[in-house]
């Protein structure tokens, strides 16, 4: 059996207000914790027209409230932009919020474009990316019950505790897309999930390191990962490949580097297509090849094939299903129906 879990950017379509995108996600978390999904997670992007998940930490706030038992997390913190002590404090104040339910995901590219980078490197204390090791120890230390002691040059000690009375921790997980994180979360002894929704390349080779090289550690004796895809299921097949096309599109011009919008509609994306170019129209057939789209059946079949193909027992997915015109602004109907197509329910 594979377990699933869902990662979530809070999309944001034509003519829809980042107010109506967050409720819609929230309605989709509540949807995921009735479902039996076993963890719902926000990415952190900036600065991008389509995507409202600015703020992981705020999000599985309000997702934990109106939750019962699912595990709420990130997917995940992009640890440059932020001081290692407040993403101890966030995360351990949710943690008190929703005890055993919060996983704290934590990458290590900035999420960002460099003039956002910038900005946030300026208006703000952020940590250093070739410290990115030190801050993830010490942010799980400072997390702990325990909490962390800070020694000073002159020989004495100071107590950092990320919550004054802690009764348990977050669980740390490290993300990636390459080889450094995965080798890094192998020497902690840390879950790992290899972001294969957005980049599938190097995703053997990254496991394998993974395995190979894990060193257990006192929160996890063997080595224990997942995999993210994007995935579409629609009662057709016909209408899943329709749904996929706006994010297809999008992704696509990320890759292209195109100027980006809000997610279109169903109707916008397949008027577009008329006039795209060979070029686009390349970029989005790779990225069709990398997805699941079809009926409720095939999807779980294919699931249930990656997962084993790949040895793992949960597979997260990122319901990209698009929107038509006339449904309601404030709803992410595609993505309800993905979800609950998955499931059989």
């Amino acid at each position: 059996m594979v377990t699933y879990s869902v990662l979530d950017l809070v999309s944001v379509r034509t003519g829809q207000t980042s107010a109506q995108a967050v409720a819609a996600s929230m309605a989709l978390a509540t949807l995921a914790d009735e479902l039996g999904y076993a963890r719902y997670w926000f990415a952190e992007h900036h600065n991008m027209p389509a995507v409202a998940s600015t703020s992981p930490a705020v999000l599985i706030a309000a997702a934990a409230s109106r939750t019962q038992r699912i595990r709420v997390g990130s997917g995940g913190v992009m640890l440059p932009n932020h001081a290692p002590l407040i993403v101890a404090e966030q995360f351990a104040t949710l943690e008190a919020m929703a005890p055993g339910r919060i996983d704290l995901g934590i990458g290590r590219a900035p999420g960002s474009d460099p003039v956002v980078t910038h900005l946030l490197r300026q208006s703000g204390a952020t940590s250093d990316v070739d410290r990115f090791p030190q801050h993830v120890a010490d942010i799980a230390a400072i997390m702990s019950p325990e909490g962390a002691t800070m020694r000073f040059t002159s020989g004495g000690e100071y107590a950092v505790h990320a919550t004054p009375s802690a009764a348990s921790s977050p669980e740390i997980w490290l993300l990636g897309s390459s080889d450094y994180s995965a080798m890094l979360a192998a020497q902690f002894g840390l879950p790992y999930v290899f972001a294969n929704h957005f980049s599938g390349q190097g995703l053997e080779r990254a496991l394998d390191l993974y395995r190979t090289q894990f060193q257990p550690s006192a929160v996890l004796d063997a080595p224990r990962t997942f995999l993210t895809t994007n995935v579409v299921a629609a009662p057709t097949l016909d209408e899943a490949q329709a749904r996929a096309l706006p994010q297809m599109r999008m992704f696509a011009k990320l890759r292209l580097n195109q100027p980006l919008t809000a997610l279109e509609t169903v109707e916008e994306a397949q008027a577009a297509l008329e006039t795209v170019s060979d070029r686009e129209r390349e970029a989005m057939e790779g990225v069709r090849s990398r997805w699941m789209i079809g009926t409720g059946e095939t999807v779980r079949t294919e699931l249930a094939a990656f997962a084993a193909q790949h040895g793992v027992d949960e597979v997260m997915v990122v319901p990209v299903a698009g929107a038509y015109d006339a449904e309601d602004r404030a709803t992410s109907f595609g993505r309800e129906q993905t979800l609950r197509l998955i499931t059989g329910v």
